[in-house]
């Protein structure tokens, strides 16, 4: 039996995956949370095989989830789930420690493929993304690479056209906090303004026109 804990903001995401998960006889959900800061308070007690979390989410967010988790246990399996299918977040994914990585645009199959095989300690990638991520790193580090973890969390809500007020309610960050990261941000990636941030990112193919 293959013990997962859920972490997802959206009630309704998690009872999808939860439902999905437990269709199959060798797979339970024995613990969900609606954001990091409860998944880390949770996973002692649950002592799951897998924690499948998804990455934008308010707080500590994902990746800085993977990291605490993996603090307090090195050898924890993390599938990380994100509603972005690009090689950069799979990269920071797979950086910060996670086993795998999966787009929510997958099939639902995928899923369970993906949860079994993390929790054997085997590698999961999608293969289009996994080529992908191969040709980015041939390809050398961009400015991007450069932005920290928060940075990053920060850089794609700018990008997207998010006010500071806006993410700081988000992120549960104060304004003068994110107004920090921002004038990072613009200084790493030798940026102006919002719109060549937004630029920048659409280049990187991080966000949709």
């Amino acid at each position: 039996m293959i013990k997962v804990l859920l972490v997802d903001d959206h009630t309704v995401v998690r009872t999808g995956f939860r439902l999905l998960l437990e269709t199959v006889a060798d797979v339970r959900v024995v613990a969900e949370a609606d954001s990091g800061e409860a998944a880390c308070q949770s996973f002692d007690e649950a002592k799951p095989d897998v924690v499948v979390l998804d990455l934008s989410m308010p707080g500590m967010g994902g990746l800085e989830t993977i990291r605490r988790l993996r603090a307090r246990d090195k050898d924890v399996k993390t599938l990380a789930l994100s509603a972005h299918d690009d090689a950069m977040h799979a990269r920071r994914a797979l950086k910060q420690g996670a086993l795998g990585f999966l787009s929510k645009r997958t099939a639902p199959e995928t899923l369970l493929e993906a949860v079994r095989m993390v929790a054997t300690g085997q590698r999961y990638i999608d293969p289009k993304l996994a080529q992908e991520i191969a040709l980015a790193e041939v390809g050398g580090t961009s400015l991007v690479d450069s932005l920290s973890e928060r940075e990053f969390e920060v850089f794609l809500r700018l990008a997207n056209g998010a006010a500071v007020p806006q993410i700081a309610a988000e992120l549960n960050l104060s304004a003068s906090t994110v107004g920090t990261h921002l004038y990072n941000i613009k200084q790493k990636l030798q940026a102006g303004n919002q719109a060549e941030l937004t630029l920048i990112a659409l280049r990187a193919g991080l966000i949709e026109r």
